[in-house]
């Protein structure tokens, strides 16, 4: 699956066959801002379009655009899992967050 991003932000499409055109909304953040076109080559502009106009509202309402991730995670697994977890990550020659985050980026 490809993924369509721009300035660090990235879309979530779909086909809506009622409205018979694509419809897309930046995904990761909680405040709701989308788009649509007819076309891909639409689609891509009015993404762009929509991130530029999201940025600059944020700004003149004197707020911090949200950002899509912190790259921060906290997980709780069973005590098992974490003692498995780490002693993968030793045998890996890796810390424990090395090892998880391959593990996460290969399964994504």
């Amino acid at each position: 699956m490809s993924t369509m991003t721009y300035k660090g932000y990235a879309a979530r499409i779909e086909y809506s066959d009622e409205d018979r055109c694509f419809v897309g909304h930046i995904a990761g953040i909680m405040d709701v801002v989308g788009f649509h076109a007819e076309s891909v080559k639409e689609l891509c502009a009015a993404f762009e379009e929509a991130v530029d106009d999201y940025l600059a509202t944020c700004e003149k309402l004197g707020r911090a655009a949200q950002k899509p991730y912190s790259g921060k995670m906290m997980l709780r697994v069973p005590p098992e899992v974490h003692a498995h977890a780490a002693m993968m990550a030793e045998a890996h020659g890796m810390s424990l967050n090395q090892w998880a985050a391959s593990v996460i980026a290969k399964a994504s």
